[in-house]
């Protein structure tokens, strides 16, 4: 049996994210500050509190809309999604679960994978959707992160990828922790290709994803106040019996401990990105 399979037929699902659900919804309270805010002003400002600068979660498709130029993303293998090689049953199977997330979020599996253009830079661009899961690494998600550099190899295009997974896919086992050596390994040859790779750390990127393709870019950026680590800070917490210092494993945290190159604010992304791309692409 294969790791993945083409679905069948297409449903449509309903774009949900988990911070700023109803969509009806007029006002939205800020997780950070508990100030009150005028959806509209929120979603005018890239989904960021214009209070405290705290960063909502966005779904995928929205990030394609803050990031690449309109109209140039090309979509790459939309129609593989998973199979359920170990038959894997909790308190609901598997199967349940992924159809379940394809109806909450529209998208077949946790990432989004295509060809676009960022103020005019071509990029190969992969985006994690965390409501899809909580993002987790399956072999869907391995085989079109790989397929996607694999593309960037041959069109000579530099890859960028935006991460936001809670880790490994435990449902399938290890067949999920092989995805870390799988895109690890073709990002090995990406980089003996001399083509770019930028990594992009949104909140939050922990497990299997922080220990494989997130800490292995060119350059690492991150958005502000992101958490980024293997474990997280309570299970750290209890295995070290220690208190953890303050700011631990945030995005500014790392940066000050050199694991991140950058911290930008969604606002300004795009041209950072575009600006990269050039720079490092020039050089390749």
């Amino acid at each position: 049996m294969p790791w993945f399979k083409k679905s069948e037929e297409e449903k449509e699902g309903k774009e949900k994210r988990e911070e700023l659900k109803p969509s009806g919804q007029l006002w939205v309270k800020c997780n950070s500050c508990n100030e009150i805010i005028y959806r509209k002003v929120i979603e005018r400002n890239f989904q960021v509190c214009p209070k405290c600068n705290y960063h909502f979660q966005i779904p995928a498709r929205r990030r394609i809309d803050c990031v690449v130029d309109p109209g140039t993303f090309i979509e790459y293998d939309a129609e593989l999604v998973s199979a359920d090689p170990l038959e894997f049953k909790d308190s609901k199977r598997y199967t349940s679960r992924v159809k379940e997330s394809q109806e909450k979020t529209g998208q077949k599996d946790a990432i989004l994978c295509g060809e676009a253009r960022i103020e005019d830079q071509p990029a190969m661009v992969g985006i994690f959707e965390f409501n899809f899961m909580g993002g987790s690494l399956g072999s869907v998600v391995g085989e079109k992160i790989t397929r996607l550099i694999e593309r960037a190899i041959e069109k000579r295009i530099g890859v960028v990828i935006f991460c936001a997974s809670g880790g490994a896919r435990m449902q399938e086992g290890i067949l999920s922790l092989m995805q870390m050596a799988k895109t690890s390994a073709a990002l090995a040859k990406l980089n003996e290709a001399k083509v770019p790779y930028i990594s992009v750390l949104t909140d939050p990127t922990t497990g299997g994803v922080s220990a494989s393709i997130a800490m292995l870019g060119d350059v690492i950026i991150a958005e502000p106040k992101a958490m980024i680590g293997f474990a997280g800070p309570r299970v750290i917490k209890e295995t070290i019996r220690a208190e953890l210092p303050e700011g631990f494993q945030r995005a500014e945290y790392l940066l000050e401990h050199g694991m991140v190159d950058l911290i930008v604010e969604r606002k300004d992304l795009r041209h950072t990105l575009a600006s990269l791309l050039e720079m490092l692409e020039s050089e390749s």
